[in-house]
């Protein structure tokens, strides 16, 4: 199997697969030790600009036809879209009403009151966030829940969805869930950049400031702190 992403959720997934005894065939990432977390004579990558460009690198690496996509903010596209490889993404929200990044989802379900969030495993397709869903982990969000809290509580969630669906993954057995009725499932919803510059619509909020509130995820949510400097300016 290969690994695509970044950070310390991308190598926890790897060290922990390759301590279940699965084949690591590739990780692509920008820091090398990721791949050392498998082992130190694990191939490694470096994707950028474009994952998609390295299409015949992953079709001949992967011995499994499995790619796991973790804390990955590149998407996939053709030509690898259609090696015939099964893509798995590990998703920091619930779908489809978290789609996009998950720093701009999380601060907009504090500010729209949702009182649930969680994390999801599903096939990627071409689409964003739009591909089946295997498998999801939600937990409570009470109203004094704070930005960096749910975060971290997300980030958990992806980690012990990785562990628990691993196996199926690997040998083929963890189905698509069976879809919510039309009229039961929730309405989808994207958030991306573009999103992010209606925050400050919401400054005057009673939640802004819980929703906003990054603590040490700053560094981790570069385009949520970009579009709170405006914000902060304007409140000094």
């Amino acid at each position: 199997m290969i690994f695509v992403g970044d950070g310390a959720l991308l190598r926890r997934a790897v060290a922990h697969a390759a301590a279940g005894g699965h084949r690591v065939d590739l990780v692509c990432s920008a820091d090398p030790l990721d791949a050392a977390a498998a082992g130190p004579a694990t191939p490694h990558l470096v994707p950028a600009p474009d994952i998609n460009a390295h299409a015949a690198v992953l079709a001949a690496a992967c011995t499994d036809g499995v790619v796991w996509s973790v804390n990955n903010r590149q998407i996939f596209r053709a030509p690898l879209l259609s090696l015939g490889l099964r893509i798995v993404n590990i998703h920091n929200g619930l779908l489809p009403q978290h789609r996009g990044l998950p720093s701009a989802a999380i601060a907009f379900a504090l500010l729209h009151g949702d009182t649930e969030y969680g994390a999801t495993v599903h096939e990627v397709d071409a689409g964003i966030d739009t591909g089946p869903v295997l498998a999801e982990q939600r937990f409570p969000v009470g109203p004094e829940d704070r930005f960096h809290q749910v975060m971290l509580r997300g980030v958990r969630a992806c980690q012990t969805l990785f562990e628990q669906t691993l196996p199926g993954v690997a040998d083929g057995t963890l189905a698509v869930r069976t879809p919510s009725a039309p009229s039961a499932a929730p309405p989808s919803a994207y958030y991306g950049s573009r999103t992010l510059a209606r925050l400050a619509d919401y400054r005057h909020d009673p939640a802004f400031a819980r929703a906003t509130d990054l603590g040490p995820f700053a560094a981790h949510a570069p385009e949520l702190a970009r579009a709170l400097d405006p914000v902060h300016a304007a409140q000094r």
